[in-house]
């Protein structure tokens, strides 16, 4: 699951890390001084080519979760552990390694296009890194390797996340906003105890991992006899221990609720440990929990850094835990790692060790009686360059063939946070609830541990509909939830809204701008974790129907902010890096690409993106406008269509400039000015010459709302006059041709083409009275994109390629025609559904379950298959 380069898949494992628990020694650890424990068994590994089961495990997604569990030996499925989602042994190496895009990606044809822009660049990149300091909000030269590691990230939507990866480490952090610090901290870790008859008889760390400290610990786990199944915002991993009649099943919670704008902003996690004992002998397991303070990179350099145990009772229920003070600036934070002490368990503690020693002194602790010290009273405040780690853990007794559960959180609290810039202090959504104080720890640790199962609940009445539904495939399942992770871990971050910031002259015609953001605070999610801008207008198109669908005041929210973004300038000019001309930053009255650099200061300095001037790209505007009416028609709210009609026409009047010849459609101009940046468009066409239409429609269904009825006029004017130019000047009789130049690539099948319809039928629109496409062209272009971009591209394995030549070659003119762009096909297959195809129901299964296994294993982008969804919702049965 990790995420928008499909490349991002590679393991990233050293070869020294790489774990082969095959064809060794059994492993016995003899320490000198055992206190009255026995050896420490841990069972040989023995290699899958000795003694696999000659049988195809039973996985969760029949169609192709079975290359991901062929390794997996046991015979155990975990406790509850649900029959959909996205499932691999943690035995299972990925044979196919991914790269970031490099240049050798760039054909010698598109690299002498580009020679411009990649001088311009490197001097951009140069004055960026070596004389600001700073971040480029795209890094073409240190590009992040490609890892096929990462799992469920922790945390609500907008306090930051942690990501634990599919083999259990703590490797992803964004804790800073929307700045990621892709790091496996090897104290980071969960270790199992078995004590029978007083004595300690199995101790492991659950991890493959072997690393070079705290080498007294037990490493190594043999990943043949454990998986890791994820359904977002849920994930499970089942350990079945060899030799001991024990499995464990931890189960990782993150409270992600839709239409909850409380519990869903807040920065926590639960793991819930079910331990079931399979053999006839009682025992006491104990499971701890090690964390260190920091990363152990620049950040925790200072020193500072102290730990110091607690215990808060509320409302009868106890937790106890170590909170691990972080106070280094300008974003100070404390960690917290906490248990629920129960009638049945035992919750002890070890305030601090070095995570960069042997490791032995919590491991003899823990060895010694399957408890930790718990010394009382803080921490020591770290020197400089010294680390410090704690731990916690929970204990109880176990019947022979019973069952117990221990349960754990872990909570970061970071109210305060300052972007990149340093400008402005900001507080976090959740601190509405929790205080700005830095003290809410202990709190939030609490409220989880006892709140855990009630999220579950709600978890499950939302997703049962869908994973109940026996016409859907599995994959579409699994994809469906496991891909919302990205509206939590897209450096996403959810803000209070001051009252005295927002500007009174701006907004005094949104009467609704102010108690929307007052109620619902401000959000904003990256494009990209490499591709480093907030709410990027262009993408949220084909994003936005997850937000639109289950958190539709955070929709609403963006959109206001976008509005008012739209009527702001900045008229600092700069140069832009494609054309290497020098213009504004931001124009008025043009929607901005995005809302601003979490490295800078977002939401103040817009259009972080200086690669072309978007002020004159063609599909931004309208893409605002199809959305505002998308978002009235999904929530009916009327204020909110009152707020955004002014600001709808201001953008299309801006707009109109772009029809030169006034025929009622829109021409581009020449080069890439839209969405697809790297692929030149001239005069009308289908893409951009679709959404205008469809915008168009829109404003004429507005107006009649807001009864502006020469507005209504004048725009359903434009509307007839344009589809005659459309048709006359695109189609060819089997599809919309991609532009009207003389270029031979005007005659490519672009998969997108029907964008505008497909918007249109999502609003209720486009048939009968409010046809803008005619029904059989629109069947005639999508059928087309199904046999050319789809069947004859890569076999019909990878779903639809951008641009295809009518004889069936890739589009190969630029460096994004002959790319999948995963959203782009969902909202392809969401028209294919919408349309009603005499085949649509397998057009849209083949589509899209070619592409979405490039999201379920590595995807860091916004695109979701929401849009599907909505579609399906929308087809009678």
């Amino acid at each position: 699951m990790g995420t928008q380069d499909p490349g991002n898949m590679g393991t990233g494992v050293p070869a020294s890390e790489q774990i082969s628990c095959a064809k060794e020694d059994p492993q016995v650890y003899c320490p000198e001084e055992t206190g009255g424990t026995k050896d420490v068994q841990v069972t040989d590994c023995k290699s899958p080519e000795d003694s696999r089961p000659q049988k195809e495990t039973d996985c969760c997604n029949p169609e192709d979760s079975g290359q991901l569990m062929v390794s997996y030996e046991g015979k155990a499925m975990g406790y509850q552990v649900p029959p959909f989602g996205w499932r691999i042994c943690l035995a299972h190496e990925f044979t196919e390694k991914r790269k970031p895009f490099q240049a050798n990606n760039v054909s010698l044809s598109n690299m002498i296009k580009h020679i411009g822009m990649g001088l311009r660049y490197l001097q951009w990149w140069y004055r960026k890194t070596q004389v600001e300091k700073k971040t480029p909000f795209i890094d073409m030269i240190n590009s992040v390797p490609l890892r096929q590691i990462y799992g469920c990230p922790l945390g609500g939507i907008g306090g930051g996340t942690i990501t634990r990866g599919w083999r259990g480490q703590f490797c992803r952090w964004q804790l800073n906003p929307g700045m990621y610090q892709h790091r496996t901290v090897i104290a980071d870790q969960f270790t199992v105890c078995l004590r029978r008859e007083g004595q300690t008889v199995y101790q492991q760390v659950l991890s493959l991992e072997r690393p070079s400290v705290l080498r007294s610990w037990n490493w190594g786990l043999c990943g043949y006899f454990a998986f890791y199944h994820a359904l977002y915002p849920r994930a499970w991993t089942v350990y079945q221990l060899p030799g001991q009649n024990v499995t464990l099943t931890c189960r990782q919670i993150t409270p992600i609720l839709p239409h909850d704008y409380q519990d869903s902003s807040l920065p926590v996690g639960v793991f819930v440990w079910d331990v079931e004992n399979e053999g006839d002998e009682a025992l006491d397991v104990s499971i701890m929990f090690s964390m260190r303070n920091g990363l152990g990179g620049g950040d925790d350099a200072p020193g500072g850094l102290w730990n110091e145990p607690f215990c808060l009772e509320r409302s009868g229920e106890t937790v106890r835990g170590l909170l691990l003070h972080h106070p280094t600036l300008p974003n100070p934070y404390t960690m917290a790692v906490a248990a629920r002490v129960t009638a049945a368990t035992t919750v002890t503690h070890i305030t601090a060790f070095d995570p960069d020693s042997t490791g032995q002194q919590v491991w003899q602790d823990l060895l010694q009686d399957g408890q930790l010290d718990s010394p009382t009273g803080q921490s020591t405040p770290t020197q400089k360059g010294v680390g410090i780690a704690g731990a916690v853990c929970v204990s109880s007794k176990l019947r022979p063939r019973g069952q117990c559960r221990l349960e754990f959180s872990l909570a970061w609290d970071m109210p305060r946070i300052m972007f990149g810039a340093k400008g402005q202090v900001h507080y976090r959504r959740y601190t509405r609830f929790f205080g700005q104080d830095g003290d809410a720890a202990p709190a939030l640790s609490h409220y989880a541990l006892c709140r855990y199962t009630e999220w579950e609940e709600r978890i499950s009445a939302w997703q049962s509909p869908v994973l109940d539904d026996r016409s859907l495939p599995a994959w579409y399942k699994s994809a469906l939830f496991n891909e919302l992770y990205f509206l939590a871990d897209g450096g996403t971050v959810w803000l209070e809204v001051l009252e005295d910031s927002l500007p009174e002259e701006l907004g005094r015609n949104m009467c609704h701008l102010h108690p929307t953001l007052r109620d619902y605070g401000r959000f904003g999610y990256l494009e990209g974790q490499e591709y480093r801008m907030y709410n990027t207008y262009d993408v949220h198109f084909y994003a936005s129907f997850a937000l639109i669908m289950l958190w539709p005041k955070l929709e609403l929210s963006l959109q206001y902010d976008m509005a008012l973004a739209t009527l702001r300038e900045d008229l600092t000019r700069r140069r832009y890096l494609m054309s290497g001309v020098m213009a504004p930053v931001k124009r008025r009255n043009v929607i901005p690409h995005d809302i601003g650099d979490p490295d800078d200061e977002p939401w103040l300095r817009v259009n972080a993106y200086l690669i072309h001037d978007t002020a004159d790209w063609k599909d931004l505007n309208l893409k605002f406008v199809l959305q505002v009416y998308r978002d009235y028609y999904l929530t009916g709210d009327q204020n909110f269509l009152k707020d955004m009609w002014p600001v709808c026409l201001a953008v299309m009047e801006s707009e109109m400039k772009f029809d030169k010849d006034h025929d009622g459609l829109i021409e581009n101009g020449g080069y890439a000015d839209q969405t697809y940046d790297g692929w030149v468009t001239t005069g009308p066409s289908a893409y951009c010459g679709g959404l205008w239409l469809a915008a168009v429609a829109v404003m004429v269904q507005m107006a009649a709302l807001c009864g502006a009825q020469d507005i209504q006029d004048k725009f359903s004017s434009i509307l007839s006059r344009g589809q005659e130019a459309y048709e006359r000047l695109l189609w060819n009789g089997r599809y919309y041709n991609y532009d009207s130049s003389s270029r031979p690539q005007s005659r490519s099948v672009m998969s997108d083409q029907c964008a505008g319809q497909w918007f249109l039928k999502a609003c209720g629109l486009g048939e009968g009275d409010t046809e803008v496409f005619p029904t059989q062209h629109v069947v005639r272009a999508l059928q087309t994109v199904f046999e050319l971009n789809v069947q004859a591209f890569a076999g019909g394995a990878m779903g639809a390629v951008n641009g295809m030549q009518p004889h069936g070659v890739p589009d190969k003119s630029s460096v994004q025609s002959d790319e999948v762009w995963v959203g782009v096909v969902y909202g392809l297959a969401a028209t294919m559904i919408q349309e009603l195809l005499p085949s649509g129901f397998c057009l849209w299964v083949i589509v899209i379950s070619s592409t979405c296994w490039e999201l379920l294993e590595g995807k860091d982008s916004t695109a979701s298959i929401y849009p599907v969804e909505v579609a399906l919702q929308r087809v009678p049965s």
